[in-house]
């Protein structure tokens, strides 16, 4: 009797194997879906524009972008031609159209036809939409194992993979018992059973699981409000699958490439620098010790006028100075004594003749003299020097501390126009004159340059040349890197497109085409520089395409 249940176990737990081969709607393929088997969608595209229709429940979503830039036509009157005659589309606030549509329901092969004006234009798109078949109600599911181990399923599956562990556990247990007792039937059979729980359970806990989600970076990306079908994922052929309602998130824009000629530019690096004729340097002639003007000194940053005293300079007196400046006071004194009374003597004289009015004069002028001298060498002693602001502007560096010793030629302040400034590149190359250059900062912000001149001084084989910033030079500094575009004269066919498309890999610059409505395709280009905001593809990509010009970036981090 024992033998025969063992038996009928052993066969149980083979035939329980069978439901854990493989999961119903479950698909270990390498890599991921197409996107003809993302979900049931349809679009079409004219030369105006591009539309996507993705069914939700008893709605149809209609995206409806330009068909050059990308961007969502806000607006639009759409009608849409359905098995129920027409409907109406309508707007919804993330830049969709609605209609209600309970004919998706019943599935099979759909033709719609839309109806859209926009800005003056009317065209009509046809939609073939694929819808999979309802469900039948008579349909059940394949029949489970029965008897004991359909029970222990059952457990398992509402227990998940800890249940089947411990079930497993303990006919091993029972295994080990039978063996023991040298019941081989039995224990092969219990064995069997064990192997089948475990299995069971790790494919209960798998279906369990959700299937990892595409990412950006890591993290799942799904547009708000989008299915399971409307996630971005990169292909295996390395194209980039992006739903319409992601596409609105991330913002993506396009652009058509179109052939044309372009002067020839080239990158220089440079630097900014100060307009010579707005810019001013202090500096104090006579060495001294320093201190501040009645309101102190001004503060970096602060703005100066042409005049304002900035600081002063006392000179010092040194002791052999101090020595021959009191012997001279003195003798200039004794003279002015003697020469005084002199003139006193004179006046008195003069009246009764005695004296010339000449000789009194003469003295008189003496006197003056000696006076002048003396007052002169007092003013020597005490007088400080002002140092005046050349230029007005802002204060761009200062070394100026009270009490501080400046040496003569000493730079005490630097005043710079903030309004006024230049970049001094250096070019190996000759640049057309008078012309308008470019320039691109670190942070990707553009400059308009004028060119001022160039030099004949030799810098490495280089030549100096400065442009005028005329546009652009909110918050530059002075000594700050920047890149320089300067025409050459000479002229090149290519197409412009954003630097933003381009993305810097591995294999080298890479731009993204919209091939379809939500797929991009990348493709490897030779760049060539063009200005501060665009660049030349000179091959990798014929005109006619539209290629990303905003959230290419975003595109390349899909995985």
């Amino acid at each position: 009797m024992f033998r025969r249940l063992a038996a009928a176990l052993f066969a149980l737990a083979v035939l329980g194997l069978h439901p854990c081969q493989a999961h119903e709607g479950h698909d270990h393929a390498d890599g991921p879906a197409p996107p003809s088997h993302v979900g049931p969608r349809a679009e079409a595209a004219s030369a105006n524009f591009e539309l996507v229709a993705i069914p939700r429940g008893r709605e149809l979503v209609l995206y409806l972008d330009a068909f050059a830039s990308n961007a969502p036509v806000i607006g639009a009157n759409i009608d849409v031609e359905t098995p129920e005659g027409f409907v109406e589309a309508k707007p919804q606030a993330d830049g969709s159209y609605r209609i209600d549509a309970p004919w998706l329901a019943a599935g099979g092969h759909r033709d719609l036809a839309v109806t859209v004006k926009s800005g003056g234009v009317e065209e009509t798109l046809t939609l073939d939409l694929d819808l999979p078949a309802p469900a039948s109600a008579g349909t059940t599911t394949p029949a489970e194992p029965y008897g004991i181990l359909a029970e222990i399923r059952e457990h398992i599956g509402h227990q998940g993979l800890v249940g089947a562990v411990a079930a497993g556990f303990l006919l091993g247990i029972a295994t080990i018992a039978l063996l023991r007792s040298h019941q081989t039937l039995p224990a092969m059979a219990v064995l069997a059973l064990t192997l089948t729980l475990l299995i069971s359970g790790a494919a209960i806990a798998h279906e369990g699981h959700a299937p990892a989600e595409p990412s950006v970076n890591g993290a799942a990306f799904v547009a708000p409000g989008a299915t399971a079908f409307e996630q971005a994922r990169r292909l295996p052929d390395g194209s980039v699958f992006v739903p319409k309602p992601t596409q609105h998130l991330l913002t993506v824009r396009t652009g058509v490439t179109a052939a044309a000629d372009h002067r020839r530019r080239i990158e220089l690096p440079g630097r900014v620098i100060a307009d010579p004729n707005a810019s001013g340097i202090v500096q104090s002639s006579v060495g001294g010790r320093l201190s501040p003007p009645p309101g102190g000194f001004p503060n970096l940053g602060a703005r100066v006028r042409r005049g304002d005293v900035l600081a002063i300079v006392t000179p010092p007196v040194q002791a052999v100075d101090a020595s021959d400046m009191r012997q001279t006071q003195g003798d200039l004194d004794q003279q002015i004594a003697i020469v005084g009374r002199r003139v006193a003597r004179y006046e008195k004289l003069a009246p009764s003749g005695a004296v010339a009015q000449t000789a009194l004069d003469d003295a008189r002028a003496e006197l003056s003299g000696l006076k002048d001298r003396r007052a002169a060498l007092d003013s020597i002693r005490r007088q400080p020097e002002d140092l005046i602001a050349p230029v007005d502007g802002i204060v761009a560096e200062r070394t100026a501390i009270a009490g501080q010793m400046a040496n003569p030629g000493t730079m005490v302040f630097r005043i710079v126009d903030p309004e006024r400034l230049y970049v001094e590149a250096l070019s190996f190359e000759a640049l057309e004159p008078d012309t308008a250059a470019s320039g691109r900062l670190p942070d990707g912000r553009a400059l308009t340059l004028t060119y001022r001149g160039a030099g004949l001084a030799d810098r490495a084989q280089a030549v100096p040349v400065q442009f005028a910033v005329t546009g652009g030079g909110e918050g530059l500094r002075l000594g700050q890197f920047i890149t320089v575009l300067a025409p050459t004269g000479a002229t090149t066919t290519g197409l412009a497109v954003p630097r933003a498309s381009v993305i810097r890999s591995e294999g080298g610059a890479v731009v993204y085409e919209h091939v379809s409505a939500e797929r991009f395709e990348p493709r490897l280009v030779k760049v060539e520089p063009l200005d501060a905001e665009r660049v030349l593809l000179a091959s990798g990509v014929s005109p006619g395409r539209r290629i990303v010009t905003q959230g290419a970036e975003l595109l390349d981090q899909v995985r």
